[in-house]
């Protein structure tokens, strides 16, 4: 059990993915087909074997929290593979990291529009118990499809601000694991980082809240996880945001 003492905190900023909707098992399944169909082709080219990429391994470790460019980038990096960059209306055939990222995020929307988005059943209590405490909210998500997850889901009225991949482009900001995102977040919502704390499920995510020195990191993952997300800069690790309390005072 997490215990925020909402005398020293004004916001929290929340990664979507993961943490608020459950959505990161679908952009991990997108991953994994979009590098399966690309590992397959090579492999027959060159007469090497195919190492299929791996949900948990490979989706955390390169791509997870990440903007969809430098997720293509990274995991390839880590095959020994280097793609052209090229320009964002690649044709369909092609395989430069630009193709690679709007084919990733076409089945992601095809897998979306099939099974619908589900929330975690703590994330809108624990919202709505910081409304009743003057907390302001912020989802910070590299997800180009954040507001229209948030619209799908019911939650667009609990977050005063959102940042996302949309933004990303439009201001030219750096992805996790910079803090950039994190820090427009704040900024929107008028709160100092280190009176903000940050819930981020991605090791990336929780990098960036870290190195934008933010309050309090907190990572979301399962026990399996913890020490990575320790690691990598979370001040403390939670299942869910069921196991977060916000009091007055510390008792």
């Amino acid at each position: 059990m997490v215990i925020i003492d909402v005398k020293h905190f004004d916001a929290l900023i929340f990664d979507l993915d993961g943490v608020i909707t459950q959505t990161a098992t679908i952009h991990a399944r997108a991953w994994k087909q979009l590098f399966d169909e690309f590992l397959t082709r090579q492999a027959t080219e060159t007469d090497g074997p195919f190492v299929p990429f791996d949900l948990d391994t490979d989706y955390h470790r390169y791509v997870d929290g990440k903007p969809r460019l430098a997720g293509v980038e990274s995991f390839l990096a880590s095959r020994g593979v280097i793609v052209p960059t090229s320009a964002p209306d690649d044709q369909a055939d092609q395989d430069t990291a630009h193709d690679l990222a709007s084919r990733k995020d076409h089945y992601f929307t095809e897998l979306l529009t099939h099974e619908g988005v589900h929330v975690f059943a703590s994330a809108e209590p624990f919202l709505q118990e910081a409304r009743r405490h003057g907390m302001r909210t912020a989802i910070a998500s590299s997800s180009h499809h954040c507001a229209e997850i948030l619209h799908a889901a019911g939650l667009t009225a609990l977050f005063d601000a959102r940042v996302d991949g949309i933004d990303l482009d439009r201001l030219g900001l750096a992805g996790k694991p910079a803090p950039d995102m994190f820090l427009e977040a704040a900024r929107r919502l008028n709160a100092a980082p280190a009176r903000t704390a940050v819930f981020e499920d991605a090791t990336a995510g929780v990098e960036a809240a870290r190195a934008g020195d933010f309050g309090l990191v907190i990572g979301v993952g399962p026990a399996a996880r913890e020490l990575d997300l320790l690691m990598h800069g979370a001040d403390k690790v939670v299942a869910n945001l069921g196991e977060v309390r916000l009091k007055s005072a510390m008792r």
